[in-house]
């Protein structure tokens, strides 16, 4: 089944449930699709690649403001939990990465090829990651990197 079909009977689902959160995230996808499907240059129909990339992309949006309502400690924790909650509900439809000790391997089999033993050179290393790991998160790569090279 498609991802739009998907969303749409989930949306359904959602509605006569009365899910609040469900309707909103699905609603707020559909409303990202129609920006990107009105952009300048765009031809043709929305399609699975299309939803997952802007899935994944609202998906790192509500990642970063989740951790920017979490150090608001209590007045913070009602929209964190509501964006918790979609960056969960949205994993379905995107690709799963490696876990976190397979990433870690992959980072350190690269900076190992790489030769590289100075934090300074940390840059480098992430975009080889991400170069040869086409979908996974930079800044968990970065924040890894940095780890593993002593610069934390």
């Amino acid at each position: 089944m498609a991802i739009r079909d998907e969303l749409d009977a989930e949306l359904k689902s959602a509605m006569r449930a009365r899910d609040r959160n469900r309707m909103d995230v699905i609603r707020q996808i559909n409303a990202e699709i129609g920006r990107a499907v009105t952009a300048p240059g765009f031809e043709g129909e929305p399609d699975d690649e299309m939803y997952r990339r802007t899935i994944g992309a609202y998906a790192k949006k509500m990642r970063k403001a989740l951790a920017e309502y979490d150090s608001y400690g209590e007045r913070g924790v009602e929209a964190a939990a509501k964006l918790r909650f979609e960056v969960e509900y949205l994993q379905r439809w995107l690709p799963q990465g490696p876990s976190p000790e397979k990433l870690e391997a992959i980072v350190a089999a690269t900076i190992e090829r790489l030769g590289v033993t100075d934090p300074k050179q940390a840059g480098r290393v992430t975009g080889q990651v991400m170069k040869s790991n086409p979908g996974l998160d930079g800044g968990t790569v970065n924040a890894l990197v940095r780890r593993l090279l002593g610069s934390e």
